[in-house]
């Protein structure tokens, strides 16, 4: 699960990257993906859960 939470984390910075070089219309839902990613990953760092 761990694996498959870093690899969203990955494609959400590439879009990011990809919204911010081409100005795409949905670029600001790429930025809340990447947020939500973000926080996500700390949270888990945070609390030490493991994947099952």
């Amino acid at each position: 699960m761990l694996n498959l939470l870093w690899a969203l984390a990955g494609i959400f910075i590439v879009l990011w990257v990809l919204g911010l070089s081409f100005h795409f219309v949905g670029g600001g839902l790429i930025h809340l993906l990447l947020v939500l990613a973000v926080i996500t990953v700390i949270a888990r760092l945070v609390t030490g859960r493991r994947a099952v």
